[in-house]
């Protein structure tokens, strides 16, 4: 059944409503250079023209989606500039753009990581992403010194750092670290304490929190927050990777005692994904109620749940069924044309075929009554009801 959406994804639809999306730095490019040595990100940048037609795409559609937002908020400081105006002006002596758009990956001292000349959709610019990002590793230089003994506590935190930004494992040299300090307490290993801290079934996640209150009145609420749930997070990922029923729990245990307010969603997304990497059906078909209410609380998120369902437990009646429902909460709710096509689809693949066709009509109606008709979302609908009645 994983034949789900892909009529639409071969002509090019993609569910884009209402997504958080990419957020775009609003700066100078001078000014995100140096948020991008302070961070430790390096630069993202769109070079567009206000006439490109595949920039108008990206920006409607590929920069709108929550996952390239989730992935390159995290990753990137991000810029978007106007080629033809005076800053894109002054920036083309450096940065050559022969074609709109041309998507660069900047380190933090200017020089060009990668260079993608085109539009990309969804799946095309995260692979970008993460192919700039694999190239940044400031790791290998602090890698050097530490092996010819430097152990001096700043460049051990820069170690650390740059491990930790690289995707890289840190807790080993951390621990060693730690193990020669005898004062825990001071300003700089508070600060280090919170920066190791990067998996919560780990001794110094231990410390994070037996501390917390000190570490988060040195360095804000807020980053010892984002690094508890980096932690779980991290040991969440664990869990599902090696299928530890104890690391999920104590993930969920650890969200749940140091940050509350984030611990349903976060408890909702652990189970639901777990039980799906598990092809548990019974598991993760308990989980969607939950991940329903926390996690997919509208109609977009509702929609993208009962697809994943479809595509991932198409042969249990009990899951389709419950695609099915969150497929109808969205459209009803929603009450867009793109939902009612999912919906259409899911009915089909539930052998409701009546359903299915009186959906489908029901979103070729939408567009063709939309303020401006789009004769390629017309002809998506047309051929969805072709293939139902098919």
């Amino acid at each position: 059944m994983k034949y789900l959406f892909s009529f639409f994804i071969a002509l090019g639809m993609s569910l884009q409503l209402g997504a958080q999306g990419i957020d775009f730095f609003h700066g100078s490019f001078k000014e995100a250079l140096e948020e991008s040595q302070k961070s430790g990100k390096p630069i993202f940048m769109d070079a567009y023209a206000k006439w490109c037609g595949p920039c108008k795409r990206m920006a409607a559609t590929t920069f709108k989606d929550e996952s390239v937002g989730e992935y390159f908020n995290k990753n990137f400081i991000n810029l978007k500039i106007d080629w033809e105006e005076s800053e894109g002006v002054s920036l083309r002596s450096k940065y050559n753009v022969s074609a709109f758009p041309t998507l660069f990956f900047i380190s933090s001292d200017g020089e060009v990581i990668q260079k993608v000349v085109g539009g990309q959709d969804v799946n095309g610019l995260l692979r970008q992403g993460e192919m700039a990002l694999g190239k940044v590793d400031y790791s290998r230089e602090y890698a050097a010194l530490y092996e010819k003994g430097d152990r001096t506590p700043e460049l051990v935190y820069n170690y650390v750092k740059a491990l930790n930004k690289s995707g890289k494992p840190s807790l080993g040299i951390s621990n060693e670290y730690l193990r020669t300090q005898e004062d825990l307490s001071t300003e700089f290993n508070k600060k280090f304490i919170l920066e190791a801290a990067v998996e919560a079934d780990s001794r110094i996640f231990d410390l994070l929190v037996k501390n917390q209150r000190e570490i988060g009145m040195q360095e804000g609420l807020q980053p010892l927050l984002d690094r508890i749930e980096l932690a779980c997070t991290n040991t969440l990922q664990k869990a599902i990777e090696f299928q530890s029923p104890e690391l999920l729990e104590e993930a969920k245990a650890k969200m749940k005692a140091y940050y509350a307010e984030k611990s349903p969603a976060f408890s909702a997304k652990a189970d639901y994904n777990y039980h799906k990497a598990a092809k548990d059906a019974k598991k993760f078909g308990k989980s969607c109620g939950a991940y329903a209410k926390n996690v997919a609380k509208d109609p977009k998120g509702l929609a993208k749940l009962a697809t994943d369902i479809a595509n991932n437990f198409a042969s249990d009646k009990n899951c389709m069924k419950m695609a099915e429902k969150y497929a109808k909460e969205a459209a009803v709710e929603g009450n867009d044309f793109h939902f009612y096509a999912s919906y259409a689809e899911i009915l089909n693949a539930n052998g409701k075929k009546k359903q299915a066709l009186e959906a489908a009509n029901k979103a070729l109606e939408m567009v063709k009554q939309g303020e401006t008709i789009d004769s390629g979302d017309v002809r998506s609908m047309e051929g969805l009801i072709k293939l139902i009645e098919s």
